[in-house]
């Protein structure tokens, strides 16, 4: 029974003896993992201190974003100040051609489209009794000439009179000037065409009735062409006769140069307009009342600089567009404040660039002066 508590007793002083030197090692690794931890940190706040003058003195290549843009190189070029507007094709020689005197029509000799030549037959009225009345003059003439003669031959030999001589002269030239005037009036039978050109219209019929200035045929001349076209006043003081003319026709495709030959003086009080007109060549495709478009050209700059009027934007009242500039070895925008002098045909004028500036044409929408970009 001794024995036991004897051993009882040399355990529990071998565990409390275990114990304490356990305590006692923990306490030492705690404190040395404290100073590790603070020589780390120390270490860590001089890696990071030479990293950063290790950048300062050795600056790398830095890598920014950029937003990619279009751009164009400006230089000069002519520029048109101009005026639109519509017009319409038109014959100078387009004639309504009527009858010179009354009567039935016995033949019509032309039909539309036709080409004819000045002075054609178009169509004939009826001239029987004039050729009667004609023919039998021309006896009376042949006779009246007969004694003319026999008495000029008597009256040169001092036989007859002088009265018998002078009636038989003025017998025979007063028939020949009633045959005078009959001819002109057979001629005036015949309708004719007054101009080369072709037969736009024929409004008459074999048998009907003509008479003066009614409607009997349209003859019309492609050799002489213009456009007439009404200008808005506000340019009244800038058209003028000889201003260089662009004529298009969308639906041909076709674009000609011409030039104005007549600047009309009064206003139309409706309208607000005046009119102009512009001779055009002589072209197959050409028709009278055709449509067109007439850009008249009332100034030209033709050293101009200019740039697409849709990438000018307007911010804090001022007229505004961006430009790409190297800075370093990057490109970023600049922004402008420019002149806009006039815009036409979706150009405009401007002041405030320089020839080989490179204007941002795509990509231009919520830049930012001194932003990166890239092309």
């Amino acid at each position: 029974m001794k024995a036991n508590h004897t051993t009882s007793l040399a355990a529990a002083v071998f565990l409390a003896s275990l114990l304490a030197g356990c305590s006692a090692t923990s306490t030492d690794n705690k404190v040395k993992l404290e100073k590790l931890k603070e020589q780390r940190a120390q270490l860590d706040k001089e890696i990071q201190m030479l990293e950063s003058e290790h950048k300062i003195a050795n600056p790398g290549p830095v890598t920014v974003k950029s937003k990619e843009v279009g751009v164009s190189v400006l230089a000069l070029s002519s520029f048109d100040y101009f005026v639109k507007t519509q017009g319409s094709v038109e014959a100078i020689d387009n004639i309504m051609v009527s009858a010179e005197t009354m009567g039935i029509l016995t033949a019509v000799h032309a039909r539309e489209g036709q080409v004819v030549t000045k002075g054609q037959t178009l169509a004939q009225i009826d001239n029987a009794l004039i050729l009667r009345n004609i023919d039998e003059l021309k006896s009376s003439i042949s006779l009246a000439r007969t004694v003319f003669e026999r008495q000029k031959n008597l009256w040169d030999q001092k036989i007859g009179t002088e009265v018998q001589y002078l009636q038989a002269k003025n017998n025979k030239e007063s028939l020949e000037k009633r045959l005078a005037t009959l001819n002109e009036q057979l001629d005036m039978t015949r309708i004719k065409s007054p101009i080369n050109g072709s037969v736009d219209e024929v409004d008459v019929k074999i048998g009907q009735n003509v008479a003066p200035g009614m409607p009997a045929f349209r003859v019309v001349s492609f050799d002489k062409l213009k456009m007439n076209a009404n200008v808005s006043e506000a340019f009244v003081t800038k058209i003028k006769t000889g201003n260089k003319v662009k004529v298009s026709f969308p639906t041909m495709g076709e674009e000609i140069v011409a030039e104005v030959t007549f600047v009309g003086k009064t206003i139309n009080r409706m309208s607000r307009t005046f009119p102009v007109e512009v001779a055009l060549p002589s072209l197959a495709y050409l028709r009278p009342n055709m449509s067109g478009v007439l850009k008249v050209i009332f100034q030209n700059v033709p050293d101009a600089l200019t740039i697409p009027v849709n990438v000018v934007q307007d911010i804090n009242d001022e007229k505004v567009v961006y430009i790409a500039v190297a800075d370093g070895d990057q490109i970023v925008a600049r922004k402008k404040v420019i002149t806009v002098a006039g815009v036409y045909d979706n150009l405009a004028q401007v002041s405030g660039l320089t020839v080989g500036d490179k204007l941002i044409t795509v990509g231009y929408q919520g830049l930012n002066d001194g932003e990166f970009v890239k092309f």
